[in-house]
Parts: C-alpha cells; sequence; structure tokens
C-alpha cells in the first residue's frame, strides 16, 4: 500500500484540539505491535506542559557549551578576527533555525518523536534509515562532548593533587588520570539519562543561567590580564575580508550549520513535550541565534584575549582555564565547563539516539537501553583525535554531519510541509499496511532522494584527518556547501519523485 495524497483523517483515531494539537482519541486504543513501545507513543496533550521559558533555557543550555565555544575559537584559530567568526555564526544560526522550526512543528501537534514522524516519508521501517544515521552522529558528538568533560576533570584534578595526577604514565598517547576522567565523566552522564525526561528539563533550567555567568566571569579574567578590552577587539585577521576570507568563510558557515544540522531533525523529541505552537516557536527563536551569537562574541573576544597574554590563540577553554594559578577561580572555570557539557550532552546527544535506537526494535530496546548504546559507540569511535585539531574538527567533522543531515531535512520538510500541509495520521504511524508502509514499510522515493543528495553534499568533501583523499573528486566544488547542496537536492528530488508517482496513479 503506498501513500500518495493526504488523506481524510478517520474521525474516530484522533481528534483535534480547538488550539490544533492532536491527540488519539478518548476511548480508542493506543497504538500496539512491533512499531511501538511506551517511549515512542504519542504524549497525551495534558502531558505536553513545556513554556516557552522551558525551551528558550534548553536552547541556553545547549548552546553555552564548551563544544560551542570552539567553534567561534576555531574560527580565531584559523585566521579570522572577531567580527568574522560573530558574523559567520550568526548568519549561520538564523538559517539552521528555519528548519529547527518547520520540523519541530509536529512535535507539540501530534507527540510524537523524531524516529516516529520520519515514518511519514521514510516509511514505518524506512525510518531506520534517517534515524540511525542520526543516532550515529549523535555517538560521535557524545564521545566528543564526553572527552571535553574529562579533560575538564583531568585537569581540575591535575592543578589539585599535583604532578603525580597530571604527568602520570601514559596510555595510548595519553595520561592514565586522563582515562579515568574520561570514564568518570561517562558514568555520570548515564546516571542522569537514566532518570528520564523530567530531570533532564529540570537541570537544564538552572544550568543555562549558571554556564552564561561563568562565560562572562572567563571574559573578565581574560580581559584583565591583557589590560582591558581594548587589546581583544584589537586583534588582526590574518585573512582580511578579500578571497582568502571567502574562501575560508562558505566551508565554515556549512560546518556552523552542521553544528546544529542533528538538532533541526531531532527537535520533535523535545517539542512534543511543548504546551503549544508559541511555546516551541518563541522559545526556540529566543533561545537559539541570540544565545549563540552572545556565546560565540564572548567566545571570540576570550580567545582573541588569549592571543593578546600568551602570543597564539588558545581555542580549547578547558585548556585556558588551566592556565590560572588561582585555584578558586579554577575551580568555578572547570565546574562550569562541566555543568555546560552535561547540558548540551544529555540534551543533544543522549536523548536524540536514545529514541533513535528505540525505533529500530521498539519490543527489545527502551529509551534507557538505546542512550545506553549510545554511550558505548561514543567510545568507539575514538572522539579524542577528531577533537584533535580545529581543521578536523570544523570543516572535515561538521561539514560532513551537516552534508547528511540536511539532505533528512530537506525531505521531511518536503513531505510534511508542501506535500501532506502538515495532516498525520497518528495511528497509521505505527501500524503494519497502513498509509506508511509503502513497498514492504520502505518509501524507496526517499531512499532515493536521501542517497543523491548525500552524495552530491560530502562525495567531493576532504575526510581528512579521518581519511586521505576525496570520495569523488568531480564533487570537490560542491563540498564547501554540503548543508545547502543536501538539503535543496532531497528536498527537489523527492518532491518530483512522489509527484510523478501520483500523476502516474491519476492517469491509472
Amino acid at each position: 500500500m503506498t501513500d500518495i495524497a493526504p488523506t481524510a483523517i478517520p474521525p474516530t483515531s484522533q481528534v483535534t484540539l480547538a488550539d490544533g494539537r492532536v491527540e488519539i482519541a478518548p476511548g480508542s486504543p493506543q497504538p500496539s505491535g512491533p512499531y511501538a513501545n511506551e517511549d515512542l507513543l504519542p504524549v497525551p496533550t495534558e502531558k505536553r506542559t513545556w513554556t516557552t521559558y522551558n525551551f528558550s533555557a534548553l536552547w541556553v543550555g545547549m548552546a553555552h557549551n564548551t563544544a560551542t565555544w570552539t567553534l567561534a575559537s576555531g574560527l580565531i584559530a584559523v585566521g579570522m578576527d572577531w567580527k568574522q567568526a560573530v558574523l559567520t555564526i550568526a548568519l549561520a544560526n538564523l538559517i539552521v533555525l528555519v528548519p529547527m522550526l518547520l520540523t519541530g512543528h509536529a512535535g507539540p501537534k501530534y507527540g510524537i518523536p523524531f524516529p516516529v514522524f520520519a515514518r511519514a516519508s521514510f516509511g514505518i521501517r524506512g525510518a531506520n534509515l534517517p534515524a540511525v544515521v542520526r543516532a550515529l552522529v549523535a555517538c560521535g558528538w557524545f564521545g566528543i562532548q564526553t572527552w571535553i568533560g574529562g579533560e575538564a576533570i583531568y585537569f581540575l584534578a591535575g592543578k589539585l593533587f599535583g604532578d603525580g595526577w597530571a604527568n602520570a604514565s601514559q596510555i595510548g598517547g595519553h595520561a592514565w588520570t586522563m582515562w579515568l576522567s574520561f570514564a568518570i565523566f561517562w558514568a555520570l552522564q548515564v546516571a542522569i539519562i537514566y532518570r528520564g525526561m523530567e530531570t533532564i528539563r529540570r537541570f537544564e533550567n538552572w544550568a543555562a543561567p549558571f554556564v552564561l555567568v561563568g562565560a562572562g566571569v572567563m571574559l573578565w579574567w581574560m580581559s584583565s590580564k591583557a589590560g582591558g578590552l581594548g587589546p581583544l577587539f584589537d586583534q588582526p585577521s590574518a585573512l582580511g575580508w578579500g578571497g582568502d576570507f571567502w574562501k575560508l568563510f562558505w566551508p565554515s558557515l556549512m560546518g556552523m550549520i552542521g553544528f546544529w544540522s542533528t538538532l533541526s531533525l531531532n527537535i520533535p523529541d523535545f517539542t512534543r513535550y511543548g504546551r503549544s505552537q508559541k511555546a516551541q516557536t518563541w522559545g526556540q527563536a529566543l533561545g537559539l541565534p541570540t544565545t549563540m551569537t552572545l556565546f560565540a562574541f564572548l567566545s571570540v573576544l576570550v580567545t582573541s584575549g588569549s592571543q593578546a597574554v600568551y602570543g597564539k590563540p588558545v581555542w580549547d577553554p578547558v585548556q585556558l582555564a588551566a592556565k590560572t594559578d588561582n585555584v578558586v577561580g579554577l575551580l568555578y572555570a572547570l565546574v562550569t565547563v562541566l555543568v555546560a557539557t552535561l547540558s548540551v550532552n544529555i540534551a543533544a546527544n543522549l536523548v536524540s539516539p536514545a529514541f533513535d535506537f528505540s525505533n529500530v526494535a521498539p519490543r527489545k530496546v527502551s529509551f534507557r537501553a538505546g542512550a545506553l548504546v549510545t554511550c558505548v559507540l561514543g567510545v568507539l569511535i575514538f572522539p579524542w583525535k577528531l577533537y584533535a585539531d580545529p581543521q578536523g574538527y570544523i570543516f572535515t567533522w561538521l561539514g560532513l554531519v551537516g552534508g547528511l543531515l540536511g539532505t533528512v531535512a530537506g525531505i521531511l520538510i518536503a513531505d510534511y510541509w508542501i506535500l501532506r500541509r502538515t495532516r498525520l495520521d497518528l495511528v497509521d504511524l505505527y501500524r503494519t499496511g497502513g498509509r506508511y508502509w509503502y513497498d514492504g514499510g520502505w518509501n524507496w522515493r526517499a531512499v532515493v532522494a536521501f542517497v543523491t543528495g548525500g552524495v552530491l553534499a560530502v562525495g567531493g568533501a576532504d575526510f581528512h584527518p579521518l581519511v586521505d583523499g576525496r570520495p569523488i573528486p568531480a564533487l570537490e566544488p560542491l563540498a564547501d556547501y554540503g548543508w545547502a547542496v543536501g538539503l535543496g537536492t532531497s528536498l527537489v528530488l523527492y518532491l518530483l519523485l512522489t509527484l510523478l508517482r501520483r500523476r502516474q496513479e491519476t492517469a491509472a
């Protein structure tokens, strides 16, 4: 059975409330079977309670973190000045806000997570393709953020315990105490995620302002060492505003978009708890671009200050904080890093893959089991190698991620907004043989659009330091625009294939 057009939804299966939110009709049985479990079912409207503040706090907590800091400071490290870095990041976040709001719409309206939302376009089984891709990306991010958190513990303990800790014997190129710190931070996150989504919401609410204050303290410290704010603004660009800057600008912009391209897919995992569309729309609009730009501004100023004080930019805030001899200041700075890293890693990199892996085998994998799978895979991707230098981090890792996930966003937006006009059948999203079953549970049109968009987006990319060379050298001119190429290609191709199928069905 194929899904050709948005058909009328049976009135007995779901009801639409006055505010536009949809839920299973009272008295009707909840979806069951091999493609449903408690974590994947629609959130009842009485439990959709997140307000504008909750969504804004979520974004403040996720945006104010070490990885965000290194986005901006990394741009300084590769030659931009503070104005160029802030411009690049501000523009990127305004752009990525658009798909964020478009895909987030399905959350408060239907109460469904991302992998269930993807079933409408990819098919009941086919949704595992974008879900697993998104989950594996989250595993990479989880590993990187956990390494950052482990670094904070390692440097903090080194200041407290002395050389015996800081200069311990090495294993695999790092002190064994660094590996121990990595393991401690890993275990701490597992403990929090096992307490569920409500614990995460409460944690994000208080972590957000704490981290912002910590960033302000770091700016005050660096400006005092540099002799005021003047030296922080005076560091010149190594690129100017000519061809050298624009050559770096486009891949940097795609990398910055790639940073949140993950959340632009799985944002329904959070918006499904939204009290209204207004709450998620205003919460995200107020929380994402503003806080990212502010934090980027703080980051580039502090990094510029480190260049003025130490002769070269120190782009890693953990290593920068470790340069202070003030024990109280060091404790505060590194605790801030720990809270910031916990905040973003749990919300952005554990919640989504937990749902995604649960979607693969709903009967066997719960939300908590999916989170544990993520934690294990996050170690196996060797995050310490990805995070080793800003070139590989910004251009290889973020560019690759953005290109692949942009293709999924294009398909979701085309299907939900253009073809279906935001109308979904909740029961059929969990039912074998329903309108989203397509051919054996797969919509081949979505798969073709995903593969085509993905190849064009990342086929010509430079994968160094992961591997040498470009998989398809002829596609190199597209590599700097991976996210835009992937999203645009998949959106247009999916529409064309679906409309062609409709015309064939009509003609028959």
